[in-house]
Order: C-alpha cells, then sequence, then structure tokens
C-alpha cells in the first residue's frame, strides 16, 4: 500500500471513532454545567474566528474591502430576519458589484 492510502484509511477510521463516541458515552459521562457552557462558549468563538478569516483573509492576505462589506450587508439582513437564500445572494451581489466597479 502507498503511504497516501494509508494516511488516508486512517484518518477515515480516526473520523469514525471520533464520531462514535459521542453516542457511545452519551449515558455514562456527566458534565458539569460550567463544562457545558465553557463547551458552548467554545463552539461561538471558534465560528466567529472561522468567519472572520474567511471573510477577511485570501492566501494569507488581506482579501480586500469588497468581500468584508458583502460579508457585512448579509450580517445586517441576518440580522433583521431576512431568509437564507436572500442573505446570500445579497452578500454575492454585493460582493460582485462592488468588484465590478474596481473595489479590491
Amino acid at each position: 500500500m502507498s503511504g497516501t492510502l494509508v494516511a488516508v484509511l486512517a484518518l477515515g477510521l480516526g473520523t469514525y471513532a471520533f464520531r462514535l463516541v459521542g453516542p457511545v458515552l452519551r449515558g455514562r459521562v456527566e458534565l458539569s454545567e460550567r463544562t457545558r457552557t465553557l463547551l458552548a462558549r467554545g463552539a461561538a468563538v471558534l465560528l466567529v474566528a472561522l468567519l472572520a478569516t474567511g471573510t477577511l483573509l485570501e492566501a494569507g492576505a488581506f482579501a480586500g474591502w469588497a468581500r468584508p462589506l458583502g460579508v457585512g450587508a448579509a450580517a445586517v439582513l441576518a440580522w433583521r430576519g431576512a431568509p437564507f437564500a436572500v442573505t446570500v445572494l445579497t452578500a454575492a451581489v454585493a460582493t460582485g458589484v462592488l468588484r465590478a466597479f474596481g473595489v479590491p
């Protein structure tokens, strides 16, 4: 077997095992309220960090102003309760229009 195939199989088995641990240990492990709160906050922080890096960076450098402004327009619509499809299309259109007018 090649090294790539071994790596793919190992990662696949690891992923399967990681996903299997949740249902298997569901009733056996009790988490304190503080731990649950910290896990929920950690998930929120991770999502915000992913959003920030995806919005602001491209290939390790600043992505330009069009993308953050498009995401900002979508954020306003999401905050106002607009449907998801409208929010995503607004972000794409706003970014495209800004880039068409020369905003990097």
